[in-house]
């Protein structure tokens, strides 16, 4: 099984902590040397090199002027910055309401020239219907308690932000499990307009739409998580919990290899369509 994103999240805040560790016994000075210098208590050096405590940029600056290197300051604080974004509770994200998260991502969308999506539990954003897309969104405002439960209005967002599979200049390649035509979200209704959907925007020059029988004997990659790569230069991980973010181009890599993998397995044209119908006729 591989380790969870919120591990890795960590592990990069860990690379941080040891690059000010090892600055700081390169140069000689202790953990008492550097707090003096620094001016702080001797505990917040050990707190930060021990991953407890996330550094702020006037931290690093100090850490880095006292070892005589103030150079290496911007690269670490890039770094530091971008570990602590990369694990976002989504209680963070959605306190004022889902409809303000569907146009948080609208630049990075802008920026994109290859979309690569895995999805084992539901049809991806840029594929939902807006009666799909309020059901979900509801649901999740119902199941975090959100205090502003603006599912319909979110679901109208999202579907206005999913026109830029309709602009030139992106690719999408889409993968799902064959299970997720069968997860009903929203009335029968709902879910047929859904799935009447997949098969017309399957067919747009710029998607590519593949499916994951679950008739497989034997997988080559297990179900994963949902995630979205980005290029190659960025990962987003949608947990129960939280979003994670990953930058680190071997982490990006791995998932760019697991997408690859899987989409090994699916099938596509005709065959994805035969799916799609099939679970039409079973509503």
């Amino acid at each position: 099984m591989s380790a969870s994103p919120s591990s890795s999240a960590q592990a990069a805040r860990e690379t941080v902590a040891r690059r000010l560790r090892e600055m700081r016994k390169t140069t000689g000075l202790t953990v008492a040397q550097l707090a003096a210098l620094c001016g702080w208590h001797h505990a917040k050096t050990s707190r930060i090199e021990n991953a407890r405590t996330a550094p702020s940029a006037l931290d690093i600056r100090r850490w880095t002027q006292a070892c005589g290197r103030p150079a290496e300051a911007d690269d670490l604080i890039a770094q530091s910055l971008s570990a602590e974004s990369m694990y976002r509770e989504w209680r963070e994200q959605v306190a004022c309401g889902l409809r303000q998260l569907q146009g948080a991502v609208t630049d990075l969308f802008r920026d994109t020239a290859l979309f690569r999506v895995y999805s084992s539990t539901m049809v991806p954003g840029l594929l939902q219907t807006e009666g799909y897309a309020a059901a979900l969104l509801s649901a999740i405002a119902d199941f975090r308690k959100i205090p502003v439960n603006d599912g319909p209005e979110a679901a109208t967002a999202r579907v206005e932000r999913s026109g830029i599979i309709h602009q030139p200049g992106h690719r999408f390649v889409f993968l799902i499990e064959e299970s997720v035509l069968r997860y009903q979200l929203g009335d029968a209704d709902a879910m047929a307009a859904q799935l009447g959907h997949l098969l017309t925007a399957g067919a747009l020059p710029s998607v590519s739409l593949g499916i994951i029988p679950g008739s497989q004997a034997v997988r080559r990659m297990w179900p994963q998580e949902t995630f979205h790569v980005y290029d190659d230069r960025m990962v987003s991980v949608e947990l129960l919990s939280a979003e994670v973010t990953i930058t680190q181009p071997s982490e990006v890599a791995l998932y760019v290899t697991a997408f690859e993998k899987l989409r090994t397995m699916a099938v596509y044209g005709a065959d994805a369509r035969a799916l799609v119908v099939k679970a039409i006729d079973a509503l």
